[in-house]
Parts: structure tokens; C-alpha cells; sequence
């Protein structure tokens, strides 16, 4: 089974689906790995560790042609209508926000799994790239707050006087705001976090962060999700969460849904009611944003109050993002292909899939089809 890396395309995509390491497995394992020239220098890695690592390294013209797995970070439009009937994709697709590209992509014949779509099940946890990538962007948007807070984190006494800690606080408490929570705390910051979904209180806790209550009804969804509220909700929780921001120095948004636009957490008003030299980091920037006048990858004020639209946090450290979707690829290829043959009804793959044999076949982005476009239009005439 030849499995392709034709490398990244999009415009500041660094990272890489696999690493040499991952390779050198792939190959143990009996896959043959071909990868285009120049696809992990992004992630500082360079051909001849591709070669040393038992894999072939041609053109990306050869890697499309040849292989029946191809694997991506974040495949563009090109490469979604790149690949022919039979042929596999793997990659990170929004397919319920992308529906209509890949309407198109099904026309091809081609298979494309989702990694998106990977069950919240103990088995798949080992592919479960999201989760992967949530923990580093938790991560760094810590390290963006503080770079940009014109005070330091920690508790520091010194002969010149004490300075006190700094105050944040994380809303959503799921894997990205974890890590958030522990890395502010590490950092030396007093931390507390907020969460629609109550049960989370505990991890919270084990991180270091107060939880914070507020009289609202829990809206956990499935798989670990929250779900999408109504406007009465949001604008309640705005309300109760105005007070505990005019408390805080750095706010840390990460609330998103599966399936559509990421909820207002956040306006104008409470942002610039915020301490004078306040930092927000709005994780959710390319879903629509958390935060009123957000931008993805931009930097702008309100009032006084620095709010950084934070986009793809991931690609800005690809070298660990590469080492863990590498690792969540190789779990990926076991069930899809653990004796050198497709194996298409693995419970893991299902759930991934959502074009095969020229047809869009997860439900989810079919609806979606449907809404936009209605239910009188036959596939290959959608756009």
C-alpha cells in the first residue's frame, strides 16, 4: 500500500503530516511512503531524513499519481479536485462549515476522510487529532497573552516592591482551555475558568483553575461537545460573565461548535469595561470569533483592552503539531489499512468519511447541502 505526502499548499500552512519517525514506522509496518520534495521543510525537516527514514522522495506530481492514501494537513480547493476514483485523502476538511467543496471533491470518486470526524471513543482517542492540535493552540495562546500583557504573570517580591499576579480567566473548559489553565498556572497566574458543560469542574480543578458558577442551565452536547444555545442564552451568560471580566487582565475564549459559528461570548462594552492594558485571546477566531470585532491573525484594539484574533496557533510551533498529527495518521492508517488493503467499514473510518464513490456520505454535510442548495438538485450539479 503506497501512502503519499504531497506536502502543504496553503498560503503559512508549516506544518506536515508526518515526520520521518512516523515514516520509518509506516515502512516497519510494510506501507510504502512517498513524499513530495520540500514537503516538511516547514517543520525543519529536510528530504535526505525522509530517505534515512526508508521512504522515497519524487515530485509532488508523482505523489498525486502513485499513491492510495494521500495524507494533508489542511488540503485547498486544488487538491480536494486532485485526486481520482478509489484514491484516499486524509485531512483536516471543516466539512460541516465546507459542505459545498466538498460536493465537489465527491465528484472526483475519490475518498476523503475528515479529521475532523474521529469518534470521541476510547479507541479512536490514539487519532484524535483536534484534541492534538487544541492542546498546543491552548498553549500558545497563553504565551501570545502574555507577550502582549504590559504586566508579568507571577507573584514576584522583590526589594523594589511586590508585584501581584496576574488575573485570567479561560471560557470553555474543554481540551484547549485545559491547557490554557495549566499553562497560565505554571506561568504563575491566578486563574479561574468557565464552562457551559458543569461536570468539567473537576479537571478545571486538577489543573489549578476556580471554576466558576454562574445560575445557568448546563448545555452539554454530544462526544464532550457543548451545544449550541439560543440568543437568550448568550445574551444571559453576557450578562453574568460582565462582572467577572472587569476582574480579569487576560481572557481566554475557546468556545466552539462542531457545526456552525462559533457563540458571542464577548462585546465591545464588556471588553472595554476591562482593566486598562487587558489582553483577550479569541481561540475561536476563524469560526466567526467569541469576541465582538475580531479578526483572524490580526491584532486590534478596543478601548484600552488588546484582543488578538488567534487562527492557525498550531502552525506556529510545526514541529511538535507535525510529530502529534504524524502519530494520529499512523493510528489512522491501522484501521483503515492494517493488512495493506482498505478496510472501509471500521467503525473509526465510517465516522471519518465523507465523500465515497462519487457521493457525499456523512449526514451531517448533506444537510447542509440540502439547506443551501435544496433537495432538487442531483450532486454533480451542485457547486
Amino acid at each position: 500500500m503506497i501512502v503519499g505526502l504531497p506536502g502543504e499548499q496553503r498560503a503559512g500552512e508549516q506544518r506536515v503530516a508526518l515526520l520521518p519517525e512516523t515514516a520509518a514506522d509506516l515502512v516497519k509496518a510494510g506501507f510504502q511512503i512517498l513524499v513530495a520534495q520540500g514537503a516538511g521543510w516547514g517543520a525543519l525537516v529536510d528530504d535526505a531524513a525522509y530517505v534515512q527514514a526508508g521512504a522515497v522522495v519524487t515530485s509532488r506530481e508523482d505523489v498525486l499519481g502513485r499513491a492510495a492514501i494521500l495524507l494533508w494537513v489542511q488540503p485547498g480547493d486544488a487538491d480536494l479536485s486532485s485526486l481520482e476514483r478509489g484514491q484516499v485523502g486524509i485531512g483536516f476538511l471543516d466539512p460541516l462549515r465546507q459542505a459545498s467543496r466538498l460536493a465537489a471533491a465527491a465528484a472526483t470518486g475519490a475518498i476523503w476522510l475528515a479529521l475532523e470526524l474521529v469518534p470521541r471513543t476510547t479507541k479512536a482517542q490514539c487519532a484524535d487529532a483536534l484534541s492534538a492540535m487544541a492542546t498546543l493552540a491552548g498553549y500558545k495562546a497563553v504565551l501570545l497573552a502574555a507577550n502582549h500583557l504590559p504586566r508579568v504573570f507571577p507573584l514576584l517580591m522583590t526589594a523594589a516592591g511586590t508585584l501581584l499576579p496576574a488575573r485570567v480567566f479561560v471560557l470553555g473548559a474543554g481540551v484547549a482551555g485545559l491547557q490554557a489553565i495549566a499553562t497560565a498556572r505554571r506561568l504563575g497566574a491566578r486563574v479561574s475558568a468557565y464552562d457551559v458543560r458543569p461536570q468539567v469542574r473537576e479537571q478545571v480543578a486538577s489543573v489549578g483553575g476556580r471554576f466558576v458558577e454562574l445560575p445557568l442551565a448546563a448545555a452539554a452536547g454530544e462526544g464532550g461537545y457543548a451545544r449550541a444555545m439560543d440568543e437568550t442564552y448568550y445574551q444571559r451568560q453576557r450578562e453574568l460573565l460582565a462582572e467577572v471580566l472587569q476582574a480579569s487582565e487576560v481572557v481566554i475564549t475557546t468556545a466552539q461548535v462542531p457545526d456552525g459559528p462559533a457563540p458571542l461570548l464577548l462585546t465591545r462594552a464588556m471588553m472595554e469595561a476591562m482593566p486598562k492594558g487587558s489582553v483577550v485571546v479569541d481561540l475561536a477566531a476563524n469560526q466567526g470569533g467569541n469576541c465582538e470585532d475580531v479578526q483572524p491573525d490580526q491584532v486590534v484594539m478596543v478601548g484600552a483592552t488588546t484582543l488578538i484574533g488567534a487562527g492557525n496557533l498550531p502552525g506556529t510551533v510545526p514541529a511538535h503539531a507535525s510529530q502529534m498529527l504524524g502519530r494520529n495518521m499512523q493510528a489512522i492508517l491501522s484501521f483503515l489499512a492494517p493488512r495493506g488493503e482498505l478496510i472501509m467499514d471500521d467503525d473509526v473510518i465510517q465516522a471519518m468519511a465523507v465523500t465515497r464513490d462519487g457521493a457525499v456520505v456523512h449526514p451531517g454535510v448533506t444537510q447542509r447541502l440540502q439547506e443551501a442548495y435544496g433537495t432538487g438538485l442531483d450532486q454533480e450539479e451542485r457547486p
